[in-house]
This record gives C-alpha cells, sequence and structure tokens, in this order.
C-alpha cells in the first residue's frame, strides 16, 4: 500500500503504527519523527509567512480565506506519479491542511482514485479513533487498538494523580498570540485531564479571538503559550508581541513567573499519539510538586519577568 499524509499528525501515526515504509508523500510540516523530512514533499504552504509576525499571518491568511484562496498548494505531478492508495486528510480546519474543495480537485486530476481518509477529530477520543480508522485502512488494527490502549492507561495515571490535588490553577492557554485566541477543540480536555482550569478554552470546538481586556480581568495564574504551527524557539521570539497589552505586568502569571513558552507543533497542535505527552507536560507546568517531566528538555521554557522584559526591549 502506497500512502500519502496532507497532516503532520497523520503522517506520526503512520510512525507509530509501523507504516513508514509505505509513507511514500508527505507535507513541507512533517518533521517528526526525523525520518519524515527525508520524504518526498506532496503539500507546501501557498503563502510565505516564514519572516511574518503573529498579526501579519493572521491577516494574510484571514485574507486567503475570505477571497476563497487556498492556503496549500498539492504538486499534482507528484501525486499522480506516485499513484497512492490512500490520502490521510482533513476537513476540520482549512488552515491546518487541504481539506474538501481542494481534495476535490486534486481527485478529478488523478487517473488512479486513492482511498481518502478524512481525519477530523475535536477531542482526545475522536483523536483515538483516529488512530484506529488509520489502523483499519492498512491492516494494522492490532497495533492501533495497542497503541491507543497505552495512551489511555497513561491519561488514566494523570487521572488519579490529579483526583488527590485540591486546587487547580487558574490558566488561560494561547493558541495564538496576536491577536490572542484561546485554545480550541482537544486543547480545554488536556488542561481539564492535567488539573488546570481554563475559563476560555473551547471544547470540542474551534478557538476563537478573545478580547485582551477580557483576559486581563480574569487574571490567570498562568499562561501557556501556545501558537498554532510553531515549536518552542518561534514560540519565544513571538512572545514579545504579549508585552506592549494594557495591564501585562499585572497579571498574576507574569507576576508570579508563570508564563509558559510551550513547543506547539509537538504537543498541542498536532492531534496524534503526542497529545498525551502534552497532557503530561502540562500537568508538570501546572503541579510540579506531583508531575515529573521527563521528556526532552526543549518542550518549555518558563518566561520569567526578566527574560520577557528582555524579549520587550528587543523589539
Amino acid at each position: 500500500m502506497k500512502i500519502v499524509s496532507f497532516l503532520p499528525s497523520a503522517t506520526e501515526i503512520v510512525y507509530a503504527l509501523g507504516l513508514e515504509d509505505q509513507l511514500v508523500g508527505v507535507t513541507h510540516e512533517c518533521d517528526y519523527p526525523t525520518g519524515a523530512r527525508d520524504k518526498p514533499v506532496a503539500v507546501r504552504s501557498a503563502l510565505d509567512m516564514a519572516t511574518l509576525g503573529q498579526e501579519a499571518i493572521d491577516l494574510h491568511v484571514r485574507e486567503a480565506l475570505h477571497a476563497g484562496k487556498s492556503l496549500y498548494a498539492v504538486d499534482e505531478a507528484f501525486m499522480k506519479s506516485a499513484e497512492p492508495d490512500l490520502i490521510l486528510t482533513q476537513d476540520l480546519c482549512q488552515v491546518c491542511a487541504p481539506s474538501g474543495n481542494e481534495i476535490t480537485t486534486l481527485l478529478k486530476s488523478l487517473h488512479k482514485k486513492p482511498e481518502i481518509l478524512w481525519l477530523t477529530p475535536t477531542c482526545i477520543a475522536d483523536i483515538f479513533d483516529n488512530i484506529q480508522s488509520v489502523g483499519d485502512a492498512t491492516n494494522k488494527a492490532s497495533e492501533a487498538d495497542a497503541l491507543v490502549d497505552k495512551l489511555r492507561e497513561r491519561i488514566a495515571t494523570i487521572k488519579n494523580r490529579v483526583q488527590r490535588i485540591r486546587s487547580c490553577p487558574r490558566v488561560f492557554f494561547m493558541e495564538w498570540l496576536s491577536p490572542p485566541y484561546c485554545g480550541g477543540h482537544w486543547v480545554g480536555e488536556m488542561i481539564d485531564l492535567a488539573g488546570g482550569l481554563d475559563g476560555f478554552a473551547k471544547k470540542g470546538g474551534d478557538s476563537i479571538r478573545i478580547p485582551w481586556e477580557a483576559i486581563a480581568a480574569y487574571a490567570p495564574e498562568m499562561l501557556i503559550l501556545s501558537p498554532c504551527g510553531f515549536d518552542l524557539a518561534q514560540v519565544i521570539e513571538q512572545a514579545k508581541e504579549l508585552t506592549t497589552h494594557p495591564g501585562w505586568k499585572n497579571i498574576p502569571a507574569v507576576q508570579k513567573g508563570h508564563v509558559f513558552a510551550v513547543d506547539a507543533n509537538s504537543y498541542f497542535a498536532r492531534p496524534g499519539p503526542r497529545v498525551v505527552d502534552g497532557i503530561e507536560l502540562l500537568a508538570h507546568l501546572f503541579h510540579p510538586e506531583e508531575f515529573e517531566w521527563t521528556g526532552p528538555k526543549d518542550a518549555y521554557r518558563v518566561l520569567d519577568r526578566e527574560m520577557l522584559e528582555s524579549l520587550a526591549a528587543s523589539k
């Protein structure tokens, strides 16, 4: 079977199920596991946003979508030559990957019609269902079931320990920094499981823009900076945009040094097996005395007041 993945999360699932030898095409964003970087690229971004700030990216994306333009370019010549049997894609977010109309256009150009598996999760249970759906479509059902069982066991361990904790910190998870957006879809559930309380998170729904005045009034005790599509170094660089907001220095999270930049790509933005790592990371950030983080050291960074002032001065 020849598989093409239009999603970084789908690529991670393919590797987790031991199907990497059957993966013949990926997106330009597929960078995990490292072997995915060597696969042929079938999909690239149609917009060059590598050097843009968060506000400029937000504006470009909104203008493109309003004009009916695609944010992704599918290499039709490659797809014709690759002749995949299975394409893994989504119809949840036009910003995340090629979706409905783009897939319809692509299929019209292909001589051999592949199976299309739509992965459209809105919660953690859906993510696990997606893993099992990929397993069913690739004769890896038993491997998918075993993987999901292990992931559920890890979540159960966290839940049992969180139940013994008396207080939950008031959190604001930022899925975009400028303008601010709350966490959407599975993120709110991750926060709950990790023992936090986010009054703005949209569980099972799209993230939405939150006025800065509302965030300041909410007075979060912890800020999690996790702009979708960014790794840790990029998040730290973009964090300077927050420091000019009115009342920034008065927010409890800033005063207490509880502002955390996290690797959004690895642990939160991609609905694959590593969302469980993301729950474990949040549990450590919320309750470090109860949960140890044994994952990569570059998973997060504490942005204390000194660093934030330095970032602000560098603008």
